[in-house]
Order: structure tokens, then sequence, then C-alpha cells
């Protein structure tokens, strides 16, 4: 039975898909590491979701569930893996992650084996084994070695001052097809810890989505303020980032326990 693998992020980009959404696409982090929550989340309508294996408690098979419960809706899943590690990316690969985001990027060459990890030989090092794996559809996509990497979009993230250093040969890199702004690492990066709104970080994140743009790349950022989020659209960004499933948790549960639990709302009438 042949299977047709599922869209890939960079399908958000295309020309048609820019022109029917007429915006920047819109996505957020799933950090709890729950795949009921990422199916609640998925039905929600955002165009993509993040699944974050960097700073969240997820092992292989979580991020496997994950995309599973994904799978049914129309939100593309997007993966952010812990390191720049080829077998780490290979392992994300094979389990189903067709679109990966790779963090702390500082130079060409961690560009360089970032793009050569998503690729099978002899363009990349990706190892094969697609056969046995959701990857390949247990061997039911015709043609997976060789339509693979059309298949897969690589997202590295740009969130240190020594990679806007190196912005420009970065984007040069075969096989990188665009770019994720961290702004929170960007300003401790820079000497502005906490400070991700500072206007020498803003300014910054801004002209590396101009370069990105400019050498054909997607670019997209991290921006849970709305108004910062605006301006980085305004300013050229093709995705943001405008949340994350255990904050929205975490705010909402504030408000709730505020409400009901406050002095005000207290009664001694029963």
């Amino acid at each position: 039975m042949a299977l047709t693998p599922r869209p890939s992020f960079k399908t958000l980009f295309t020309d048609a898909a820019k022109h029917d959404r007429h915006r920047a696409a819109a996505g957020m982090f799933l950090s709890s590491g729950d795949a009921g929550i990422a199916e609640i989340v998925a039905g929600a309508g955002m165009d993509y979701l993040l699944i974050d294996a960097e700073h969240s408690p997820l092992s292989l098979e979580s991020v496997q569930d994950q995309l599973r419960a994904i799978a049914g809706y129309d939100s593309i899943p997007v993966v952010r893996v812990p390191e720049n590690d080829a077998r780490i990316i290979k392992q994300h690969l094979d389990l189903g992650a067709q679109s990966l985001i790779v963090p702390m990027i500082f130079t060409v060459d961690d560009a360089a084996k970032a793009a050569a990890s998503v690729a099978y030989p002899p363009e990349g090092i990706r190892g094969i084994g697609s056969a046995l794996a959701r990857s390949g559809g247990w061997g039911r996509y015709p043609n997976y070695l060789t339509t693979a990497r059309d298949t897969i979009t690589l997202i590295i993230q740009i969130e240190t001052a020594e990679a806007l250093a190196n912005i420009d040969e970065i984007l040069a890199i075969d096989g990188i097809d665009g770019i994720f702004i961290g702004p929170s690492d960007l300003s401790a990066s820079m000497g502005y810890l906490g400070q991700q709104n500072h206007p020498d970080v803003v300014t910054a994140a801004k002209d590396v989505i101009a370069k990105a743009t400019a050498a054909g790349k997607i670019a997209g950022v991290n921006a849970f303020n709305p108004d910062q989020a605006a301006d980085y659209v305004a300013a050229g960004a093709d995705f943001v980032n405008v949340g994350a499933d255990v904050a929205l948790l975490a705010r909402a549960t504030e408000q709730l326990a505020a409400t009901w639990t406050s002095t005000e709302t207290e009664t001694t009438s029963y």
C-alpha cells in the first residue's frame, strides 16, 4: 500500500499558501510532553505546533506520541531537537518528524553540520533505516530515500551574538530552509539578560529577518507579547511563535484561582 508523506513546514510558505493565508504563519510551543494536550491544541487551528524537545522533559517516545496525536489535524508539527547532533537528528527524523528546528547554531560549520544531518549520502550523512521506521511509512512511501529531503524542513536557531557575527555565511549554506530567532538567549548573549525587548535585541532580530529574507530563507521569531509579535511580522517575519501550552495553562489557572479564591468571592451564606 503506497502512502504519501504529510506536508512539511515549508509548505506553509509556498507562494500559493502565502497568497491564500494573507498573513504570517502562527504557531506555539508544546512543552508539556502530553499527547492529549497536543491533540487538544491541534484542534484549535494553529498553522503549526512546535514540539519542544530542547527545554522540555520529552523522550523520543513522547515526541512520537505527540506527532501521532497531531497527525489527524491540519496543524503542521515541528520538532525542536535538544542539540545539533547527527545521531539525535537521525532519531527524530526516523520517528517521523519532517520539520526540525536545530538550536544553538553559532558558526557556519554548525549550520553545515545540521544540513548534512538531514540529508542522505552523498549530500549528507543521515543513516539509512527508513524501511523500519515511521519516517518512511515502514516501506510504504515510494522512493523515500531519493525524495526524503524534499519532504523535510530544516530551520536553524539564531540566538547568540556569535551567530549574528556569522549570519551571512550561515545563510549561504545549502540545505538550510530557514532561521528561527530566539530573543531570550539572544538578549542574554548580547549582555541584556531577561531583556528580550531591548531595542538593541529587537534591532538585531529584525536585521536577521531582513538578511534571511534576502537570502531566500524562511524567517521566524519567538514573541509571546502580541505587540512585539506584530512588530516582527511588520518587519518581515514569515512565522511567529506566539505562545506555549504550559504558559497558557499557568496564566489561565492563575486567573481562575484569583477569581474564585479571593476574599471578595468568599461567602458564609449557606
